[in-house]
């Protein structure tokens, strides 16, 4: 999915409003400051009219005048600093509040972008997705139990609705203590909870202000495809920020067409984030062995380094169809 030039216009307008709000906001601050407080306007002026004498000094031989200038200067701040705390304030009063100290609102650092500019550039996402919409009724709350049966168990004599009551708990706590390093495999049969799961799993984490990119797998592999073949391609989601967001969501792996080059990356990508100590959800309708079978051994030796958590019970969908 490209992003248009409107998406980058209406982010960078955001930002030229945020950055010119908080610099007049600080520069109104300032004034109401110094009227009331005339020493610091004289404070200012001595430190200007000592550096000028320093680099007079400094040009006319005085090889001193630096280390003389950086002790008055040293003075003059302090005593400055005493005259906005005696005043009610701090230092950092007189200076703009940005929301993001990195960029200071510009949205980017020596030319690249801010961690800020590419959250912003995942809100246009999933705003223009509307994947919003869904993760607010999709949520842990509305999770609803009564689908899974209580006398259809497992092998283990587990029945789907206390399996099921365990797995969504382990994923409320996976949100609750998140620590961006554990990691998530949901499997089991179509229709059974999984994407449901993965969409509570994003909202929480989202909630908590954790960057989370949430793609299904066919996604993921289609970034990967124009990162390679169409780099001039402007994308939402770069291979850098899918390796390092705090959560990566990936929803029906194996829904992907699976060749050599697309069961490498999704091999890199997972291999890649555990490297870095970071979060991947992953939800799929394939068995264990499948997954073996389809994405080679080494793939699937990350995948177990996960909690793995099956799914079991009738197609919810087939039985809100029948409700209806």
């Amino acid at each position: 999915m490209a992003i248009s030039n409107s998406w980058y216009e209406s982010i960078m307008r955001d930002y030229s409003k945020r950055r010119t709000d908080a610099i007049s906001k600080a520069t109104e601050a300032k004034e109401k400051i110094y009227e009331d407080n005339p020493r610091l306007s004289e404070i200012d002026a001595l430190i200007a009219s000592e550096s000028i004498n320093a680099a007079k000094e400094k040009i006319n031989g005085n090889s001193d005048a630096l280390n003389e200038l950086r002790s008055k200067i040293d003075v003059l701040k302090k005593e400055k600093e005493e005259v906005v705390q005696k005043a009610g304030f701090s230092m950092s009063d007189l200076e703009p509040k940005f929301e993001c100290c990195d960029c200071k609102d510009t949205g980017f650092i020596e030319g690249r972008r801010c961690h800020c500019f590419r959250q912003a550039l995942l809100d246009k996402v999933y705003e223009q997705s509307r994947l919003s919409d869904v993760l607010h009724r999709e949520c842990f709350d509305n999770f609803n139990l009564e689908y899974y049966s209580k006398t259809k168990v497992s092998d283990d004599n587990v029945s789907a609705y206390d399996n099921a009551a365990n797995v969504l708990s382990r994923c409320v706590d996976f949100c609750d203590n998140f620590n961006g390093k554990d990691n998530i495999l949901l499997y089991g049969k179509p229709g059974i909870g999984k994407t449901f799961l993965t969409h509570c799993i994003a909202g929480r984490l989202l909630s908590d202000l954790h960057s989370v990119i949430y793609l299904t797998a066919d996604e993921l592999i289609t970034v990967f495809e124009q990162e390679t073949f169409d780099k001039d391609e402007i994308m939402p989601y770069d291979k850098e920020l899918i390796l390092d967001v705090d959560a990566l969501i990936i929803d029906d792996l194996g829904t992907e067409f699976v060749n050599s080059f697309t069961s490498s990356k999704i091999f890199t990508c997972i291999n890649e984030r555990l490297l870095r100590g970071k979060s991947t959800v992953i939800s799929t309708n394939l068995s264990l062995q499948e997954l073996l079978e389809i994405y080679s051994e080494r793939t699937f030796s990350r995948i177990s380094q996960f909690t793995i958590l099956k799914l079991f019970g009738d197609d919810i969908r087939i039985m809100k169809k029948a409700l209806r």
